[in-house]
């Protein structure tokens, strides 16, 4: 069965969204050469643990408008600690889109707009939750 490989992170500032992703989560950027365009690789964490990887590019139109409704994949991300990500997302210029709730008997889920008014999800699991 076919499963993702890659994300991509669309970015009117893409030195604002390195920042961005780099203070919340860690991820390691690097540009790529020999491209069309402008596109960085980002690292999201060792090789040997599930997740996947992913790029990020110059956002070739307008902005999301705050407010519409999605028009795209959401990138969900697990956290350790919900209500820690969250402040810190906020701290580093996120905005709430669905503040944190229970998903009942899986965990604690939040979105947010990252700094290029994309939307991001944040999961913590916990089967206590409801």
């Amino acid at each position: 069965m076919p499963r993702p490989i890659h994300f991509e992170i669309h970015a009117t500032d893409p030195t604002r969204a390195q920042a961005f992703y780099e203070k919340v989560f860690g991820w390691s950027f690097h540009k790529w050469e020999g491209g069309a365009w402008d596109y960085w690789l980002i690292g999201t964490g060792p090789k040997d643990e599930p997740g996947i990887d992913g790029g990020m590019m110059k956002r070739l139109g307008n902005a999301p408008v705050l407010g519409q409704a999605v028009n795209a994949f959401v990138c969900t991300v697990g956290v350790t600690d919900l209500d820690v990500t969250l402040a810190t997302a906020l701290a580093a210029g996120a905005t709430v889109a669905l503040p944190k709730a229970p998903i009942p008997g899986m965990g604690w889920l939040a979105y947010v707009h990252d700094t290029e008014g994309n939307i991001l999800g944040l999961m913590q699991s916990d089967p206590s939750a409801k």
